[in-house]
């Protein structure tokens, strides 16, 4: 019999004062921290403030209070968010103030929240959490480089999101907490409240708002933890450039020699699987900064998506994935606990949170030098693109800007057939400022540090999805390890039209006749052309977006 929890899942609030837990504050007892938080709002003296608990206190805490928390087999603690099983991109707003306004990048990503109805939101969610016996509170860094990290602190009344934000920050050491100070940015996670859809300007009883102003983030009507994981990225994808850092939404691994490489790419292109090389050590797997010294985590862990999760394909997420990790709404067996992967009962978006030092290979601290490879992959189903290309810098701006990749049949309900999906600087819901100021200041890197960009196709080659096979990941793997080696750079290089990329003639291990898309067709000359000019038409269109803020070399940089 499978566990499965209904949504449902909230719990009545527990007697104040249980044994074992700490009382509340009194007036002239209160730290620092109880003062700043009584400042944000929160009463010490009614509620009991857990402060950067242990994660065997978090255990106990989400297990005593938490209905539907449980442990599984192998250890991990088992959440569930209830109704939102994913981000609510429709509900994220960004307040619009002097500091920030004439900076962001209005439209539908970043859509505007006047300062009266932050306050308003701000204030439904402190009255909520302070109608809670108690509440948990986590210090912790966002960028493993000292010289950028910022201070984040968490306040929920869920033990189950502090323990996620325990594992996808960076932890301070003792030494480090004492001497914390004041948070650079603030999270007020009421999640668990509906926002006032009659409030102005709210669409649902969700609403995720970021205020640069005040550096406050509030939360209310969704218990996605994932909303937090992003809503810090967001902040960073602000903050950092603005201070002369790239932030990018990609994964980073080491080789023994130490070069490092960047990699890109969207849901189904193979980013984790390829970054996570055995042969190298783990940077990050999704979110980090490319400063003056190189490159930083802004990450203290890992968000792994879990379904069909197993052992033999991903091992080392598979074995993560114990004591001090966060599953979240995985259905299990209701006797052993075990866990069962396959089961999408309550979503398919099952995921893991996990320190990153729970991987063998991953580099502590998380920090390396300037890259030397960066990697662009994207998922061509109609079989056109290389399965690999070597970009120019302007080529790298418009790839990068127009972040493409297809989903196929099977992957979501109602594609039936091949369909593009184009997503600006490979992560648009969490972009501030416009794409091509992030693709400049890469151009700008790439420049700097004499790096080497590539276009790899992990999709299909010598027809469509329809018609032919994915490009065979041991494929994919030997082109990796030509660039890796750096044979790849002293290859001889063909012209492909249209897109006007570069193809190498040969790859080690690689049948030449898959490198060159025309070559390797097994369709008529009259369908490929078709193909081709049908996704360089998919790209001109997507890209009429950026193209008034675009520079013309980056404009020109695409297919013809």
């Amino acid at each position: 019999m499978s566990f499965r929890p209904n949504s449902s899942h909230s719990r009545p609030n527990s007697p104040h004062g249980r044994p074992g837990s700490p009382r509340p504050f009194s007036p002239g007892q209160h730290t620092k921290v109880e003062e700043e938080l009584h400042l944000a709002g929160i009463d010490y003296d009614k509620v009991t403030i857990k402060h950067n608990p242990s994660v065997p206190v978090l255990y106990e805490e989400a297990l005593t209070h938490e209905l539907g928390t449980v442990i599984s087999s192998a250890g991990a603690l088992c959440s569930y968010s209830g109704k939102k099983t994913g981000r609510s991109p429709h509900d994220k707003r960004i307040v619009e103030e002097s500091g920030s306004s004439k900076d962001i990048w209005w439209g539908p990503v970043n859509t505007k929240m006047s300062e009266q109805v932050f306050l308003i939101n701000r204030e439904r969610a402190v009255d909520y959490l302070n109608t809670h016996p108690r509440l948990y509170v986590f210090d912790g860094y966002a960028g493993w480089d000292p010289k950028y990290r910022k201070k984040v602190r968490v306040i929920a009344s869920r033990a189950y999101h502090i323990l996620f934000m325990h594992n996808m920050l960076i932890r301070p050491t003792e030494e480090e907490l004492e001497n914390f100070g004041t948070p650079a940015f603030t999270i007020f996670n009421a999640g668990e409240f509906p926002a006032n859809r009659y409030t102005t300007g709210m669409t649902s009883t969700t609403s995720v708002s970021i205020n640069f102003k005040r550096a406050e983030m509030v939360i209310l009507g969704t218990e996605y933890a994932g909303e937090m994981k992003k809503g810090i990225f967001t902040v960073m994808h602000y903050l950092m450039p603005k201070a002369g850092v790239l932030s990018l939404h990609s994964s980073a691994n080491e080789g023994p020699d130490g070069d490092v490489s960047v990699f890109f790419g969207l849901s189904g292109t193979g980013k984790t699987t390829l970054s996570a090389d055995p042969k190298r050590h783990l940077i990050g797997d999704d979110e980090h900064c490319w400063s003056d010294t190189g490159i930083f985590n802004i990450e203290g862990g890992c968000y792994a998506k879990c379904i069909d999760l197993s052992g033999e394909k991903e091992p080392e997420i598979f074995n993560a994935i114990r004591f001090g990790s966060v599953l979240e709404n995985v259905v299990l067996n209701e006797e052993s606990r075990v866990v069962d992967y396959a089961d999408d009962y309550l979503t398919e978006n099952t995921r893991c949170a996990y320190p990153i030092n729970f991987i063998p290979n991953a580099k502590i601290p998380c920090m390396g030098g300037h890259p030397k490879n960066l990697i662009l992959l994207t998922c061509d189903a109609f079989g056109v693109l290389p399965p690999v290309s070597k970009l120019t810098p302007s080529q790298v701006m418009y790839h990068f800007i127009s972040g493409y990749t297809t989903k196929v049949a099977g992957t979501e309900d109602g594609i039936v057939e091949p369909t593009p999906t184009f997503s600006a600087c490979f992560g648009a819901p969490f972009l501030v400022l416009h794409p091509q100021k992030y693709a400049t200041m890469l151009a700008q890197k790439m420049s700097e540090h004499a790096s080497d960009a590539w276009l790899i196709n992990t999709g299909w080659v010598g027809g469509s999805a329809s018609d032919a096979k994915r490009c065979p990941l041991k494929y994919t793997r030997a082109i990796l390890d030509a660039i890796h080696s750096g044979e790849l750079a002293k290859s001889k290089f063909e012209n492909f039209e249209v897109f006007g990329l570069s193809i190498p003639t040969h790859v080690q291990g690689v049948p030449d006749e898959l490198l060159h898309p025309r070559k390797a067709w097994q369709g008529t000359p009259q369908t490929f052309e078709e193909s081709i000019n049908k996704v360089a038409g998919m790209f001109k269109e997507n890209f009429k977006t950026f193209q008034d803020e675009a520079s013309p070399e980056t404009c020109a940089a695409g297919p013809v």
